[in-house]
């Protein structure tokens, strides 16, 4: 054989091998973001499972307050029916979902002004274990929302940066989308004691 022959031979086995190791590497990150996702929607659904029950133990003292809790389980509904293929994680569908989360937010955030007007369903001790595992479920949520972002953010340099990208190309391996501060996030909230 001639020395350009095995010389040509070896350069299509080092570029062959570098394809699939490159390849390899994406699914190993696009497996992560997954798994990553997983767990953002398994704290989401955590705090879904425990709305039922709080919902049910403010009735028990604040029956009146009907539009409040039905607009509880009402976000909470909708919420549960916005749902997102891992592999199709768009900025699109991102927006749906996180508007879903939102309302659900939203709705909580005026059950618990309800609760304020209730000196007794704040003593109850079930409504005390019931915020105490809401206000955990909050912060996982946060949590797993960071991680997932570090997953997303390491997936999709490595799909961008060069030559990288042309085996993602190939391959079609699309950019994820992460999660993003909502609008009005930026300014503080107005204070006043009037």
């Amino acid at each position: 054989m001639k020395k350009s022959s095995i010389l040509l031979i070896g350069a299509v086995a080092v570029l062959v091998f570098w394809c699939v190791s490159k390849y390899n590497g994406m699914v190993n990150l696009d497996e992560t973001v997954t798994q990553a996702w997983a767990n953002v929607e398994n704290q989401y659904q955590r705090r879904a499972d425990l709305i039922p029950n709080l919902v049910n133990t403010v009735k028990g003292y604040a029956s009146h307050e009907e539009k409040t809790l039905e607009g509880v389980i009402n976000a909470r509904a909708k919420a549960t029916q916005v749902t997102i293929d891992p592999s199709n994680l768009t900025e699109e569908n991102m927006q749906k979902f996180l508007e879903a989360q939102s309302a659900v937010s939203s709705a909580l955030s005026r059950l618990m002004a309800v609760s304020e007007a209730y000196p007794e369903l704040k003593a109850d001790k079930q409504f005390s274990e019931l915020m105490a595992q809401l206000e955990g479920t909050e912060s996982r949520i946060g949590a797993s929302r960071q991680e997932y972002n570090k997953e997303v953010r390491d997936y999709n340099v490595t799909i961008r940066n060069f030559p990288g990208n042309i085996v993602a190309m190939i391959f079609g391996f699309q950019r994820r989308a992460e999660f993003k501060a909502e609008a009005g996030a930026d300014k503080a909230p107005t204070v006043s004691f009037e």
